[in-house]
């Protein structure tokens, strides 16, 4: 199909439209979860009136997971409120947040156990607009450290570009804390890698060739361990006995 310039331009401009509406939607969900989240922390809070009352936390935490996640979702369990308790302690004065970081931002950034570290890595994050996976690149490779010794701290900054780029298009399904938070289905698909699918659509060769007794169960199964989200590419069983047991299952990942 032929294209003419004015055709290319109305594209790019429809486009921009769009990416720019979907960002502000995004923003604009991250905010309200941050905002949504620091209130219960501080309510919760409030409720358990300090450290002395360790048992009495305890249980309201306990009893508001049973409450809230029946009606709300597992985003409410007491590991998660846990981390929500955890948010405000980190973060109790609300102007002193940035409306730029996501939740899945604060969640990272707050396991930072040194507060000056907490803030530079909140005052970069938002200035060079990183994404999830760069701000967790960023703290594993001691980027703090990195800038304040190099001499050419704009090198530095852009090497990150590199290393870990942001994909083209920032979809708001994307992220499991959102989907949760709106109470919408996770779509996995994003996850999918060529090599992946070429063992989808070649796996009966695949399985004869792992030997006998692997039955695939599904693809990006998601684990949830200590409230952080891990996706296995591809998940089998193996249903052949193992030391005489004949009920015995073992994974294979």
């Amino acid at each position: 199909m032929e294209t003419t310039p004015n055709q290319n331009e109305v594209y790019r401009n429809i486009r921009e439209i769009i990416l720019t509406t979907r960002q502000g939607i995004k923003r604009a969900v991250d905010f309200a979860m941050v905002q949504t989240y620091w209130q219960i922390g501080k309510h919760i809070m409030d409720a358990q009136g300090g450290d002395g009352r360790a048992d009495y936390g305890a249980q309201l935490l306990n009893f508001l997971a049973e409450k809230l996640t029946e009606e709300f979702g597992v985003s409410f369990d007491a590991r998660n409120l846990r981390h929500i308790r955890q948010f405000y302690n980190a973060f109790p004065i609300w102007n002193t947040l940035c409306t730029e970081l996501s939740w899945s931002h604060y969640r990272r950034i707050m396991r930072i156990p040194n507060v000056n570290e907490r803030e530079f890595y909140i005052k970069e994050c938002a200035e060079c607009n990183w994404s999830v996976r760069q701000l967790e690149r960023q703290i594993n490779s001691l980027y703090h450290k990195k800038l304040l010794a190099s001499t050419n701290k704009d090198s530095v900054r852009n090497e990150i570009q590199k290393l870990e780029p942001k994909e083209m298009k920032d979809y708001i399904l994307k992220d499991p804390y959102l989907l949760e938070f709106l109470e919408l289905k996770e779509n996995k698909e994003y996850h999918e890698k060529h090599i992946e699918q070429a063992l989808i659509d070649n796996l009966q060769e695949f399985l004869l060739e792992l030997g006998k007794g692997f039955s695939f169960v599904g693809r990006q199964k998601r684990i949830t361990l200590d409230g952080d989200h891990f996706y296995i590419d591809l998940v089998f069983y193996n249903f052949i006995r193992v030391f005489g047991d004949e009920n015995m299952v073992l994974p294979y990942l």
